[in-house]
């Protein structure tokens, strides 16, 4: 009876855990095509009268602010799940 509750606890902890896993990144999906697609793209008419660099905002929204975006979500993600990992036990060595 012990295994068996050992076993629907794992169950729900794996689900929980793989529920809070994909919610992380989809916010970091919706985050990166609000910027890279939103800001660059459809919303560059808006932001042209904002002048960064020498250059509009969605420009450069298009050619740097969406690869910093990006490579803050791999920063931000990477910290997350390792916080999510100990806190499910499943931390590596």
């Amino acid at each position: 009876m012990a295994e068996q509750s050992t076993h629907v606890k794992a169950a729900k902890d794996g689900a929980g855990y793989w529920k809070a896993n994909v919610r992380i990144i989809l916010v970091s999906l919706v985050i990166w095509a609000l910027v890279s697609f939103g800001f660059g793209i459809l919303l560059r008419p808006m932001l042209s009268g904002i002048a960064v660099g020498g250059t509009d905002l969605g420009f450069w929204f298009a050619q740097q602010g969406s690869i910093i975006v990006f490579l803050a979500l791999i920063f931000f993600y990477a910290w997350r799940m390792n916080k999510l990992d100990r806190e499910y036990g499943v931390e590596e060595d």
